[in-house]
């Protein structure tokens, strides 16, 4: 079974996507034997209303009983946007997402905001996953339009210590994965769960060792990356390297115990 934690619709302004439409995920989930997606709509990266894009994704997954079977959305929330609460409110309760996305760096606010800090307790409370992103495209070929930030992991370490029991979701890691010490043992601790397609998973046996094979699960990032290098990651792992119980672990074990589909 695989469980790919890490997959969008919409659109990218910077560049021309395929594969972008729940259809086209499905018909790719097919293809290479993937059974359920995270699902996240890549138009409330950029529409001011952020809740605009969740309610296009409810009404796209409304539209076949195969996208409510298998794929899981999750909802953008802006918290420096006005009416975040209302936004998470009829996100959760009316069109049934089953997480959040935050994206800090494109909705311009500090992961030490005050709500930011709120939208995470909140998460916290209503026991969903809160999902970042290290970085959405290469920097090195953005737009002089994009954003050039990307993170590396110590990084995110600020909102862990705010909220140190939250369920957390990161994705696309990328650049430098080195702590100190304290920062180690906090995200060593924390309720984590780190997808297989950023840049810095290519060296994935320290990271395995470094932090435990429960806190690592497939993901894509497609359709902006392409759709086997994250479970390459796995499958190349040999023997000595990863048992067959490891690597189904990360294929969806891993997925299905932290998004509570056990």
């Amino acid at each position: 079974m695989l469980v790919d934690i890490n997959a969008y619709v919409g659109h990218w302004p910077f560049k021309q996507l395929r594969y972008n439409t729940c259809t086209e995920l499905i018909e790719r989930m097919d293809h290479f034997g993937v059974d359920i997606s995270v699902v996240n709509n890549l138009n409330g990266i950029f529409y001011k209303n952020t809740q605009s894009a969740n309610e296009e994704l409810y009404n796209e997954l409304q539209s076949d009983t195969r996208y409510v079977q298998r794929l899981i959305p999750f909802a953008v929330i802006n918290p420096i946007y006005a009416g975040w609460r209302d936004d998470f409110g009829a996100s959760i309760d009316t069109l049934g997402m089953k997480g959040i996305r935050l994206y800090p760096k494109y909705h311009d606010y500090a992961l030490t905001d005050t709500a930011c800090i709120d939208l995470v307790k909140l998460a916290r409370d209503s026991n969903l996953p809160v999902a970042f992103s290290f970085r959405m495209v290469d920097s090195r070929q953005r737009s002089w339009l994009d954003i050039e930030e990307e993170w590396d992991l110590n990084d995110i370490v600020p909102i862990v210590r705010e909220v140190p029991d939250a369920r957390y979701i990161f994705l696309n890691l990328t650049n430098s994965t080195e702590l100190d010490e304290e920062d180690e043992m906090l995200l060593r601790k924390a309720d984590i769960l780190i997808d297989t397609s950023g840049r810095s998973v290519n060296d994935f046996i320290p990271l395995l060792d470094r932090f435990g094979v429960n806190k690592f699960a497939f993901g894509t990032h497609s359709p902006i990356l392409d759709y086997l290098t994250g479970l390459l990651r796995i499958e190349s792992l040999n023997e000595d390297e990863a048992s067959r119980e490891v690597k189904d672990q990360l294929r969806s074990g891993n997925a299905l115990e932290f998004l509570r589909l056990t």
